[in-house]
């Protein structure tokens, strides 16, 4: 297989992922706000062209719209679009929806005045190719805002936890939550950009009872979990081993019926 089908087959993949399950309902339920927070972090206004890469079904890119601004959502996972313009339309907000991928945006360069990414972008497999994407379409002095779910968090534990029953990632990509580190960041974006700054935070999640309903939950809605369960179908003794491994630590990160998920919030200036 040539390295052009080998990419196209990962991007085929990708897509089924994030198309199994429930995604939405994941967005919906459990972290409905991050896109609000990521918006008015880059201070999105009226009259704004803004950009929500990986938008899946518009957490980010529906509250920017809410905000007056021009928003255009693109995504992988096109199947994800229907559930957000139902949300759109029962907010009253009209936006623009595309299929494209993150690691080759289907833009011209400097197209925005503000790209956004609420965990969306994290999850291509190849950072630097995304990341410069990302600062190729914002216009000089335009802004970046990224939403990224940390490696030393409860999202970021829940991958390193499901590694080992998964298989093996294809050749030059990354672990999504390297975007949660703010060194990886400066790596990625270098002097593409200015005023890199980024703050830790959490988002409080009391939808489940035990940890074994957050898995449960999970198993049936989430893709990247969906998939991981998905390679063990002929293992039965690995997949209950993955039911306790992943019902232990969320019970681990409960208390009192609560649990905190941290991400890194960014915002940086296009300095192109």
């Amino acid at each position: 297989m040539t390295e052009s089908a080998q990419v196209s087959d990962l991007k085929v993949r990708h897509r089924r992922m994030w198309a199994s399950g429930d995604y939405p309902s994941v967005a919906r339920e459990l972290i409905p706000h991050l896109g609000q927070r990521l918006v008015e972090a880059v201070h999105v206004e009226a009259g704004m062209r803004v950009l929500d890469v990986g938008a899946g079904s518009g957490n980010a890119a529906i509250a920017a719209a809410e905000r007056g601004a021009d928003v255009v959502a693109v995504d992988l996972t096109p199947e994800l679009f229907a559930a957000g313009r139902a949300e759109a339309a029962a907010r009253g907000v009209a936006l623009t929806w595309d299929e494209g991928d993150a690691e080759a945006l289907p833009y011209d360069d400097g197209s925005f005045d503000a790209v956004v990414s609420c965990v969306g972008v994290m999850f291509a497999p190849h950072h630097q190719a995304a990341a410069a994407e990302l600062v190729r379409v914002i216009r000089p002095g335009g802004v970046l805002g990224l939403l990224s779910w940390t490696p030393e968090g409860f999202i970021g534990q829940m991958f390193a936890a499901m590694k080992p029953f998964a298989p093996p990632p294809p050749a030059g990509a990354s672990p999504p939550p390297l975007w949660g580190s703010e060194s990886h960041l400066g790596d990625l974006f270098g002097d593409h950009v200015t005023g890199l700054a980024s703050l830790k935070e959490a988002v409080s999640i009391s939808g489940f009872t035990s940890g074994a309903a957050f898995r449960d939950f999970f198993k049936s809605s989430y893709g990247p979990t969906i998939a991981a369960y998905a390679a063990l179908t002929d293992d039965p003794e690995r997949a209950a081993a993955l039911d306790t491994v992943l019902a232990e630590l969320a019970d681990s990160h409960m208390e009192d019926g609560v649990m905190s998920w941290e991400y890194l919030l960014t915002t940086a200036t296009c300095a192109r």
